[in-house]
């Protein structure tokens, strides 16, 4: 379809600009094929795709909020172990968080372990188990040494605004595989640094916003999907009568208003929560499980049952065809003081969980199309804070990738032999966005959508894709 530009001339312009300037818009059309009928101008609703073949169709991320010590997990450093407490022979970074002394050696012994020989440290035992299918990415870095701006970054590609999450973004171009569940769910959210930020679509549509189950301080067994029982007692028959009505009411309203993003959401919203009546307390109820799968994830044990069973919720929603799935281990790991007795029992709550969900995926056949992502908004520095602590680090840092069609057993990059900077096969957090949109058959330069006068994408003007980490 063409339209005149009168300083450039005939000017292409895309399916989605079409459906959303026209009279119908998102919410009509995305109503009209939830009952079965084509919009009221005969169009045929949207349906997003992908821009080209996709090795992933699904992504897991499990956010470690505060920032892991790298150095003390996954990025192993015989020199730091060397040197500690001697000064940093270099040149620290301009900005930092707060004064920092002499070089601090890991506390923790690492081995090789795998086919692959990865170091991992001894906090990881469980996760250790998977290196063959982990590819870490020991050459992070960010842009941002504040937990709200990296934070913020990570999710949404920018520091300084607000923009759509990465779970917005991934969920407009590619739809939900399930019709009665939202396509991006973030279990047990923090409500810091950013807050609903981290999840919200804010230019886009309002249908692709993250649905939160619970927050950062309710424990993951009263986490639930909300709008799931009809409080009031009345039928579902009549209920969906009386919903009828209401949509009728509001197709009638947007049809006269033309586009309207807000009146389109609410349209989205009632009829995906009439459904999500039906579809989410047996999703929710994990009896079905067995006691051994339980126990893999660790539901048995105080330290490791709340994550446990936030991992275990992501795999039910991975298989039932939630596209992105975010879990997170609330702002712990943030070790300004205190890292020989906090960093050992976050990992020991997390650890076990992780390889349960990575080993469970893979029994299923969910982990050759579900892209699993682990990391923090940063990592510490090798320097100390103080007798006993690491400060925040976005210069060089790690995170990891399993599944969804990255090279398993890969060691990718690396930070100088202290850990301080990124200084091989450096990857931004552009560089990652724009290597998970491929992976899911999105060209992240092409995933634009226009806002106050130009077009958006979650890369902005930058991002590379990092094919050496594809399979």
């Amino acid at each position: 379809m063409n339209h005149w530009n009168t300083n450039l001339g005939p000017a292409r312009i895309s399916r989605r600009d079409m459906l959303r300037q026209s009279s119908a818009g998102f919410g009509s059309l995305a109503l009209a094929a939830l009952l079965g009928g084509k919009s009221q101008a005969g169009q045929t609703p949207f349906e997003p795709q992908p821009h080209f073949t996709p090795k992933a169709k699904r992504v897991i991320f499990l956010f470690m909020h505060g920032g892991p010590s790298h150095m003390d997990t996954f990025d192993y450093k015989p020199q730091l172990q060397k040197d500690s407490g001697k000064p940093l022979p270099f040149d620290k970074p301009k900005i930092f968080s707060a004064q920092t002394g002499n070089l601090l050696g890991s506390p923790w012994k690492f081995q090789r372990h795998g086919e692959s020989g990865a170091w991992v440290s001894e906090l990881f035992p469980h996760v250790a188990g998977c290196v063959d299918d982990l590819c870490i990415i020991n050459s992070m870095y960010g842009s941002n040494s504040r937990h709200g701006g990296a934070l913020l970054e990570l999710h949404t590609g920018s520091d300084t605004f607000v923009r759509p999450s990465m779970g917005s973004w991934i969920t407009y171009g590619l739809g939900s595989e399930n019709q009665d569940l939202p396509g991006f769910i973030t279990v047990c959210p923090t409500l810091t640094h950013g807050g609903v930020n981290a999840y919200s679509s804010s230019f886009l549509p309002a249908d692709f916003q993250g649905t939160p189950i619970g927050n950062a301080s309710i424990p993951a067994d009263r986490a639930l999907i909300p709008f799931i029982s009809n409080k009031s007692g009345v039928p579902y028959s009549i209920q969906r009568k009386e919903l009828d009505f209401l949509q009728q009411m509001n197709r009638e309203h947007l049809t006269d208003s033309g586009p309207d993003a807000d009146l389109e959401g609410r349209i989205n919203s009632f009829e995906l929560a009439y459904r999500m009546q039906m579809a989410a307390p047996e999703l929710q109820d994990i009896s079905d499980e067995s006691e051994a799968t339980q126990k893999m994830y660790g539901l048995d044990q105080d330290i490791t049952k709340n994550f446990g069973r936030q991992c275990l919720m992501a795999r039910r929603f991975a298989e039932r065809g939630v596209r992105f799935v975010q879990i997170t281990h609330s702002y712990k790991w943030d070790q300004h003081s205190g890292l020989k007795s906090a960093l050992p029992r976050n990992c020991m709550e997390v650890d076990q969980p992780i390889a349960a969900l990575i080993k469970d995926l893979k029994s299923r056949g969910l982990l050759e199309d579900t892209l699993v992502l682990w990391g923090g908004e940063f990592g510490r520095t090798p320097v100390s804070q103080g007798e006993n602590g690491r400060d925040h680090n976005p210069q060089g840092y790690t995170m990891w990738m399993a599944g969804g069609g990255i090279k398993a057993g890969l060691q990718y990059g690396a930070t100088d032999d202290y850990g301080y900077y990124a200084v091989k096969n450096k990857i931004h957090v552009h560089d990652l966005h724009a290597t998970m949109l491929h992976l899911l058959g999105l060209d992240h330069q092409k995933l634009t959508y226009k806002f106050a006068g130009r077009d958006f994408r979650l890369t902005d003007v930058h991002g590379e894709v990092m094919y050496d980490l594809f399979a």
